[in-house]
């Protein structure tokens, strides 16, 4: 006999094995079944069983014991993730740090020079002088220049004032531009301008300029 034929018969052999067992397993009375008696089974009911114990426990092996250790895992991932982002931030900042302190020492010159342009307290009156200086160098007359109370922000003061001049529309733009000129800082706002009868001043081109005008006084966060 020859190869071929001995596995030919072999595969015949467990074929007519594998058909025998299952039709055991089909005449077989699952409600009689009696554990006492497992050693009586069927070959293939046996594995079924092992299998499905083995199943089993490899389950309640993962619920007990891997899953715990799965989160603490899926936990210490997440924080390492962390951890390289903090790195990978101060290496940067690191690496940066000189053109950081250069740009720095930058921004405090041009804050210190800003500090300067802001009047204190004590030279808003002077300020509201020089106002009326670049006023009167324009020829323009002077309604009033009054004060409103100031207005507290988190790191400066507002300090609002009302003017109210009256000329021609040229010296009114010298005159803006004057006060827009002055070494401390002063924001223009709500400008109105309209004619003047002519019975009250004699001229036909003379205007009246409304405006509320605004200085800051620089508050340092230990000044309440």
């Amino acid at each position: 006999m020859n190869l071929k034929a001995m596995n030919f018969n072999a595969m015949n052999f467990k074929a007519m094995n594998l058909k025998a067992e299952w039709q055991r397993l089909r005449e077989l009375e699952w409600r009689e079944l009696d554990v006492s008696e497992a050693s009586s089974w069927p070959v293939s009911l046996k594995i079924l069983c092992s299998a499905l114990v083995l199943g089993s426990i490899f389950a309640a092996m993962n619920w007990y014991m891997a899953a715990p250790r799965a989160e603490v895992l899926e936990g210490a991932q997440a924080e390492e993730h962390e951890l390289i982002q903090r790195y990978e931030s101060k290496a940067f900042q690191a690496a940066n740090l000189p053109l950081m302190r250069e740009q720095m020492g930058e921004l405090e010159a041009r804050m210190g020079l800003l500090l300067e342009m802001l009047p204190t307290g004590a030279e808003v009156p002077a300020l509201i002088d020089n106002i009326s200086d670049t006023a009167h160098d324009n020829q323009l007359t002077i309604d009033f220049i009054r004060l409103r109370s100031p207005i507290l922000k988190e790191f400066y003061t507002e300090q609002p004032f009302d003017i109210q001049v009256q000329g021609d529309y040229h010296r009114i733009a010298a005159f803006l531009s004057g006060v827009a000129g002055l070494p401390r800082i002063v924001t223009l706002h709500d400008f109105s301008l309209e004619p003047v009868e002519k019975a009250a001043t004699g001229k036909t081109d003379t205007l009246r300029l409304s405006m509320l005008a605004k200085t800051y006084n620089h508050r340092p966060e230990s000044q309440p």
